[in-house]
Protein backbone atom coordinates (compact mmCIF):
# COMPACT_ATOMS: atom_id res chain seq x y z
CA UNK A 1 0.00 0.00 0.00
CA UNK A 2 1.12 3.28 -1.03
CA UNK A 3 1.08 5.85 1.88
CA UNK A 4 0.63 9.71 1.65
CA UNK A 5 4.21 10.19 3.60
CA UNK A 6 7.11 8.20 4.59
CA UNK A 7 9.06 9.35 7.19
CA UNK A 8 12.75 7.91 7.32
CA UNK A 9 14.18 8.66 11.24
CA UNK A 10 12.07 8.43 14.27
CA UNK A 11 13.67 10.81 16.60
CA UNK A 12 12.03 14.33 17.73
CA UNK A 13 12.09 15.57 14.19
CA UNK A 14 10.51 12.47 12.26
CA UNK A 15 7.87 12.20 14.78
CA UNK A 16 6.75 15.59 15.26
CA UNK A 17 6.37 15.68 11.53
CA UNK A 18 4.53 12.34 11.60
CA UNK A 19 2.28 14.40 14.28
CA UNK A 20 1.60 17.76 12.36
CA UNK A 21 0.61 16.02 9.21
CA UNK A 22 -1.42 12.91 10.62
CA UNK A 23 -3.26 16.49 12.14
CA UNK A 24 -3.90 17.17 9.14
CA UNK A 25 -5.36 14.16 7.33
CA UNK A 26 -2.16 12.83 5.52
CA UNK A 27 -1.56 8.88 6.04
CA UNK A 28 1.98 8.62 7.41
CA UNK A 29 4.44 6.15 7.32
CA UNK A 30 7.30 6.21 9.49
CA UNK A 31 10.57 3.67 9.48
CA UNK A 32 13.57 3.64 12.14
CA UNK A 33 16.45 1.90 11.67
CA UNK A 34 16.39 1.43 15.92
CA UNK A 35 13.25 1.69 17.99
CA UNK A 36 12.24 5.52 17.14
CA UNK A 37 13.14 8.11 20.05
CA UNK A 38 15.95 6.67 21.37
CA UNK A 39 18.90 8.17 19.74
CA UNK A 40 20.35 11.87 19.92
CA UNK A 41 16.91 13.15 20.72
CA UNK A 42 16.95 10.89 23.82
CA UNK A 43 20.45 11.35 25.03
CA UNK A 44 19.57 15.73 25.01
CA UNK A 45 18.82 17.17 28.17
CA UNK A 46 15.19 19.57 26.97
CA UNK A 47 16.82 22.44 27.23
CA UNK A 48 14.57 25.48 25.25
CA UNK A 49 16.30 29.15 25.37
CA UNK A 50 13.92 31.57 24.97
CA UNK A 51 13.38 33.09 21.37
CA UNK A 52 10.78 35.82 19.55
CA UNK A 53 8.91 35.01 16.33
CA UNK A 54 7.94 38.80 16.45
CA UNK A 55 10.86 40.59 16.25
CA UNK A 56 13.54 38.03 14.44
CA UNK A 57 14.75 38.88 10.88
CA UNK A 58 16.95 35.94 10.41
CA UNK A 59 14.98 32.61 9.40
CA UNK A 60 16.98 30.36 11.41
CA UNK A 61 15.98 33.32 14.13
CA UNK A 62 12.67 32.96 13.08
CA UNK A 63 12.19 28.94 13.77
CA UNK A 64 13.74 29.42 17.19
CA UNK A 65 10.69 32.05 18.01
CA UNK A 66 7.95 29.74 15.86
CA UNK A 67 9.49 27.08 17.60
CA UNK A 68 9.66 28.36 21.19
CA UNK A 69 6.15 29.37 21.18
CA UNK A 70 4.54 26.24 20.31
CA UNK A 71 6.65 23.67 22.98
CA UNK A 72 3.80 24.75 25.63
CA UNK A 73 0.68 24.31 23.11
CA UNK A 74 2.17 20.91 22.02
CA UNK A 75 2.97 19.86 25.45
CA UNK A 76 -1.06 20.79 26.51
CA UNK A 77 -2.26 18.91 23.58
CA UNK A 78 0.11 15.81 24.07
CA UNK A 79 -0.92 15.34 27.49
CA UNK A 80 -4.42 15.58 26.34
CA UNK A 81 -4.59 12.95 23.96
CA UNK A 82 -2.17 10.77 25.11
CA UNK A 83 -2.04 11.53 28.90
CA UNK A 84 1.67 11.80 29.47
CA UNK A 85 3.19 15.04 30.70
CA UNK A 86 6.37 15.98 29.22
CA UNK A 87 6.60 18.09 32.12
CA UNK A 88 7.54 21.75 30.25
CA UNK A 89 8.16 23.91 32.66
CA UNK A 90 9.03 27.57 31.57
CA UNK A 91 12.09 27.14 34.61
CA UNK A 92 14.54 30.32 33.67
CA UNK A 93 17.72 29.64 32.79
CA UNK A 94 21.14 31.14 34.35
CA UNK A 95 24.02 31.96 32.56
CA UNK A 96 27.56 32.05 34.27
CA UNK A 97 31.26 32.86 33.40
CA UNK A 98 34.68 32.48 35.91
CA UNK A 99 37.23 34.38 33.71
CA UNK A 100 36.74 37.74 32.60
CA UNK A 101 37.40 36.90 28.42
CA UNK A 102 34.32 34.65 29.09
CA UNK A 103 32.07 36.97 31.08
CA UNK A 104 33.16 39.78 27.95
CA UNK A 105 32.10 37.10 25.79
CA UNK A 106 28.91 35.96 27.55
CA UNK A 107 27.91 40.15 27.59
CA UNK A 108 28.17 39.92 24.04
CA UNK A 109 26.28 37.37 23.33
CA UNK A 110 23.42 38.10 25.37
CA UNK A 111 23.46 42.06 24.26
CA UNK A 112 20.78 42.01 21.44
CA UNK A 113 18.85 39.89 22.90
CA UNK A 114 16.49 42.87 25.02
CA UNK A 115 16.38 44.58 21.46
CA UNK A 116 14.50 41.26 20.32
CA UNK A 117 12.03 41.34 23.27
CA UNK A 118 13.78 38.54 25.58
CA UNK A 119 14.39 39.22 29.03
CA UNK A 120 17.73 39.57 30.67
CA UNK A 121 18.88 40.18 34.07
CA UNK A 122 22.20 40.73 34.98
CA UNK A 123 22.76 39.18 38.44
CA UNK A 124 25.11 40.12 41.49
CA UNK A 125 26.67 37.87 43.63
CA UNK A 126 23.68 38.37 46.56
CA UNK A 127 20.79 37.66 43.70
CA UNK A 128 22.68 34.65 42.25
CA UNK A 129 22.54 32.81 45.57
CA UNK A 130 18.96 34.07 46.28
CA UNK A 131 18.07 32.62 43.01
CA UNK A 132 20.61 29.31 43.71
CA UNK A 133 21.74 29.19 47.09
CA UNK A 134 23.10 25.65 46.26
CA UNK A 135 25.44 27.02 44.18
CA UNK A 136 29.07 27.72 44.71
CA UNK A 137 29.66 30.63 46.76
CA UNK A 138 32.68 31.15 44.90
CA UNK A 139 32.25 34.90 42.63
CA UNK A 140 31.64 34.79 39.02
CA UNK A 141 33.02 36.98 36.82
CA UNK A 142 29.40 37.09 35.05
CA UNK A 143 25.77 36.02 36.10
CA UNK A 144 22.55 36.56 33.89
CA UNK A 145 18.88 35.44 34.11
CA UNK A 146 17.03 34.39 31.17
CA UNK A 147 13.90 34.19 32.84
CA UNK A 148 11.81 32.96 29.41
CA UNK A 149 14.05 29.65 29.29
CA UNK A 150 12.11 26.57 29.31
CA UNK A 151 12.60 22.45 29.69
CA UNK A 152 10.98 19.56 28.88
CA UNK A 153 11.63 16.17 30.22
CA UNK A 154 12.84 14.99 26.48
CA UNK A 155 12.38 11.09 26.84
CA UNK A 156 8.50 11.80 28.32
CA UNK A 157 8.70 14.46 25.27
CA UNK A 158 9.49 11.41 22.98
CA UNK A 159 7.08 9.12 24.99
CA UNK A 160 3.77 11.32 23.93
CA UNK A 161 4.72 12.09 20.58
CA UNK A 162 5.48 7.86 19.92
CA UNK A 163 1.89 7.64 21.32
CA UNK A 164 0.03 10.57 19.55
CA UNK A 165 1.38 9.11 16.17
CA UNK A 166 -0.11 6.07 17.23
CA UNK A 167 -3.44 7.28 18.01
CA UNK A 168 -3.44 9.26 14.97
CA UNK A 169 -2.98 6.40 12.90
CA UNK A 170 0.81 6.65 11.84
CA UNK A 171 2.00 3.19 10.88
CA UNK A 172 5.40 3.35 12.82
CA UNK A 173 8.07 0.41 11.56
CA UNK A 174 11.16 -0.33 14.00
CA UNK A 175 14.11 -2.07 13.29
CA UNK A 176 13.76 -0.87 9.30
CA UNK A 177 17.00 0.21 8.12
CA UNK A 178 16.99 2.17 4.32
CA UNK A 179 18.97 0.34 1.83
CA UNK A 180 18.39 2.95 -1.04
CA UNK A 181 15.94 5.30 -2.42
CA UNK A 182 15.12 4.45 -5.91
CA UNK A 183 14.51 7.64 -8.36
CA UNK A 184 13.66 7.64 -11.69
CA UNK A 185 12.27 10.68 -13.80
CA UNK A 186 12.70 12.95 -11.11
CA UNK A 187 10.79 10.97 -8.26
CA UNK A 188 11.29 9.05 -5.86
CA UNK A 189 10.07 5.88 -6.91
CA UNK A 190 10.43 2.90 -3.63
CA UNK A 191 12.39 3.17 -0.82
CA UNK A 192 14.19 -0.23 -0.22
CA UNK A 193 14.50 -1.68 3.76
CA UNK A 194 16.05 -4.37 5.17
CA UNK A 195 12.17 -5.58 5.66
CA UNK A 196 11.15 -4.86 2.17
CA UNK A 197 10.49 -2.14 0.02
CA UNK A 198 7.93 0.54 0.75
CA UNK A 199 6.16 3.70 -1.55
CA UNK A 200 4.74 6.93 -0.84
CA UNK A 201 3.67 9.96 -2.47
CA UNK A 202 6.20 12.10 -0.46
CA UNK A 203 9.27 11.19 0.93
CA UNK A 204 11.28 12.99 4.10
CA UNK A 205 14.34 12.02 5.21
CA UNK A 206 14.94 13.25 9.29
CA UNK A 207 16.97 10.06 9.94
CA UNK A 208 19.57 12.84 12.09
CA UNK A 209 23.60 12.13 11.98
CA UNK A 210 22.50 8.99 9.27
CA UNK A 211 20.68 11.37 6.98
CA UNK A 212 24.64 12.06 5.44
CA UNK A 213 24.28 7.94 4.18
CA UNK A 214 20.78 8.61 2.61
CA UNK A 215 22.41 11.76 0.90
CA UNK A 216 25.53 9.79 -0.28
CA UNK A 217 23.80 6.88 -2.06
CA UNK A 218 21.60 9.40 -3.77
CA UNK A 219 24.92 11.25 -4.75
CA UNK A 220 24.05 14.66 -2.78
CA UNK A 221 27.10 16.40 -1.41
CA UNK A 222 26.22 17.70 1.96
CA UNK A 223 27.99 18.53 5.64
CA UNK A 224 25.87 16.53 8.17
CA UNK A 225 28.75 15.22 10.51
CA UNK A 226 27.74 13.22 13.71
CA UNK A 227 28.97 15.00 17.00
CA UNK A 228 29.20 12.70 20.06
CA UNK A 229 27.90 14.38 23.33
CA UNK A 230 28.11 12.70 26.81
CA UNK A 231 25.98 13.22 29.84
CA UNK A 232 25.71 11.87 33.74
CA UNK A 233 22.83 11.89 35.65
CA UNK A 234 21.90 12.52 39.50
CA UNK A 235 19.35 11.65 42.13
CA UNK A 236 19.11 14.87 44.60
CA UNK A 237 16.41 16.04 46.53
CA UNK A 238 13.97 17.90 44.22
CA UNK A 239 14.66 21.72 44.06
CA UNK A 240 18.52 21.61 44.60
CA UNK A 241 18.45 23.79 41.82
CA UNK A 242 15.61 25.72 40.58
CA UNK A 243 17.15 27.04 36.96
CA UNK A 244 19.30 25.48 34.77
CA UNK A 245 22.55 26.55 34.77
CA UNK A 246 24.61 27.09 31.34
CA UNK A 247 28.21 27.86 31.49
CA UNK A 248 29.76 27.72 28.00
CA UNK A 249 28.44 24.77 26.03
CA UNK A 250 27.63 22.88 29.05
CA UNK A 251 24.85 22.83 31.29
CA UNK A 252 23.31 21.30 35.03
CA UNK A 253 19.15 20.75 34.41
CA UNK A 254 17.06 19.92 37.06
CA UNK A 255 14.25 17.89 37.28
CA UNK A 256 11.02 18.04 39.31
CA UNK A 257 11.62 14.50 40.30
CA UNK A 258 15.39 15.82 42.04
CA UNK A 259 17.45 14.40 39.07
CA UNK A 260 19.67 16.40 37.70
CA UNK A 261 22.00 16.15 33.96
CA UNK A 262 24.70 17.36 33.48
CA UNK A 263 26.15 17.67 30.13
CA UNK A 264 27.77 18.11 27.20
CA UNK A 265 30.65 17.86 25.05
CA UNK A 266 31.42 17.98 21.34
CA UNK A 267 33.27 14.99 20.27
CA UNK A 268 34.35 14.22 16.59
CA UNK A 269 34.15 10.58 16.46
CA UNK A 270 32.49 9.55 13.99
CA UNK A 271 29.59 6.86 14.75
CA UNK A 272 31.11 6.09 17.91
CA UNK A 273 28.56 5.83 20.69
CA UNK A 274 29.34 5.29 24.21
CA UNK A 275 31.33 7.14 27.30
CA UNK A 276 34.52 7.91 28.33
CA UNK A 277 35.88 8.09 31.88
CA UNK A 278 37.94 10.75 31.20
CA UNK A 279 34.73 12.78 30.24
CA UNK A 280 32.70 11.35 32.96
CA UNK A 281 35.09 12.53 35.24
CA UNK A 282 35.54 16.13 33.37
CA UNK A 283 31.66 16.43 33.32
CA UNK A 284 31.43 15.75 37.39
CA UNK A 285 33.95 17.72 37.80
CA UNK A 286 32.58 20.86 36.32
CA UNK A 287 29.25 20.36 38.23
CA UNK A 288 30.83 19.64 41.52
CA UNK A 289 32.53 22.87 41.08
CA UNK A 290 29.48 24.48 40.20
CA UNK A 291 27.07 22.71 42.70
CA UNK A 292 28.96 21.14 45.85
CA UNK A 293 26.22 19.24 47.28
CA UNK A 294 27.08 17.38 44.03
CA UNK A 295 30.20 15.73 44.99
CA UNK A 296 28.16 13.80 47.68
CA UNK A 297 26.10 12.15 44.86
CA UNK A 298 27.30 9.06 43.17
CA UNK A 299 26.58 9.33 38.97
CA UNK A 300 23.78 7.03 38.86
CA UNK A 301 23.59 6.91 35.17
CA UNK A 302 25.91 7.80 31.98
CA UNK A 303 25.14 8.31 28.26
CA UNK A 304 25.92 9.45 24.63
CA UNK A 305 24.15 10.65 22.11
CA UNK A 306 25.31 11.45 18.05
CA UNK A 307 24.02 14.65 17.21
CA UNK A 308 23.79 15.63 13.67
CA UNK A 309 25.77 18.93 13.34
CA UNK A 310 25.66 20.74 9.58
CA UNK A 311 28.91 22.51 7.98
CA UNK A 312 27.32 26.09 8.85
CA UNK A 313 25.43 25.14 12.04
CA UNK A 314 22.17 25.58 10.12
CA UNK A 315 20.17 22.35 9.62
CA UNK A 316 18.81 21.12 5.76
CA UNK A 317 14.95 21.86 5.35
CA UNK A 318 13.12 21.40 2.48
CA UNK A 319 12.63 19.97 -1.30
CA UNK A 320 15.68 17.93 -2.56
CA UNK A 321 16.36 19.43 -5.63
CA UNK A 322 15.68 17.85 -8.87
CA UNK A 323 13.49 15.07 -6.83
CA UNK A 324 9.92 16.50 -7.07
CA UNK A 325 8.59 14.50 -3.89
CA UNK A 326 11.75 14.18 -2.06
CA UNK A 327 12.21 16.11 1.57
CA UNK A 328 14.55 16.73 4.43
CA UNK A 329 14.97 17.95 7.72
CA UNK A 330 17.85 17.22 9.45
CA UNK A 331 21.40 18.83 10.74
CA UNK A 332 19.58 21.12 13.93
CA UNK A 333 23.16 19.96 15.58
CA UNK A 334 22.35 20.73 19.50
CA UNK A 335 18.66 22.19 19.04
CA UNK A 336 16.94 19.64 17.81
CA UNK A 337 14.41 19.26 20.40
CA UNK A 338 14.18 22.57 20.43
CA UNK A 339 13.01 23.71 16.99
CA UNK A 340 11.33 20.30 16.17
CA UNK A 341 7.61 21.57 16.59
CA UNK A 342 8.45 24.88 14.36
CA UNK A 343 10.64 22.32 12.09
CA UNK A 344 7.71 20.16 11.25
CA UNK A 345 4.74 22.90 11.39
CA UNK A 346 6.72 24.62 8.19
CA UNK A 347 7.81 21.35 6.61
CA UNK A 348 4.41 20.32 6.86
CA UNK A 349 3.09 23.51 5.45
CA UNK A 350 5.80 23.06 2.59
CA UNK A 351 4.65 19.19 1.85
CA UNK A 352 0.95 20.20 1.94
CA UNK A 353 1.58 23.07 -1.00
CA UNK A 354 1.34 26.22 1.58
CA UNK A 355 3.33 28.61 2.37
CA UNK A 356 5.87 28.49 4.96
CA UNK A 357 6.24 31.24 7.69
CA UNK A 358 10.04 31.20 7.00
CA UNK A 359 12.18 31.74 3.95
CA UNK A 360 12.81 27.99 3.10
CA UNK A 361 15.68 28.45 0.69
CA UNK A 362 17.65 29.79 3.50
CA UNK A 363 18.14 26.30 4.91
CA UNK A 364 18.36 24.57 1.24
CA UNK A 365 20.74 21.59 0.86
CA UNK A 366 22.27 23.65 -2.40
CA UNK A 367 24.44 26.02 0.15
CA UNK A 368 26.80 23.46 0.84
CA UNK A 369 27.57 23.38 -2.67
CA UNK A 370 26.96 26.60 -3.05
CA UNK A 371 30.17 27.37 -0.21
CA UNK A 372 32.31 24.34 -1.82
CA UNK A 373 31.59 24.75 -5.61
Amino acid sequence: MTSDVLIIGGGVIGLSLAYELSNRGRQVHLVDAAEPGREASWAGGGILPPANPDTAVDPLDKLRGISHQLHPLWAQRLKTLTGIDNEYECCGGIYLARQQGEAAALSGLLSTLPTEGIAVEKLNDQQLQELEPTLSARRFAAAYLLPDEALVRNPRHLQALLAACQINGVQITPNCKVTDILVQNQQAQQVETTTGPFTAKQICMTAGAWTTHLLQGLGIPNGILPIRGQMILYQAEPNLLRHVLNEGSRYVIPRQDGHLLVGSCEEEVGFVKGTTSEMIAQLAEFAGELVPALKELDIKQSWSGLRPASFDGMPYLGRIPNIANLFIAAGHFRSGLHLSTGTAVVMADLMTAKTPEIDMSHFSILRQAQVHG
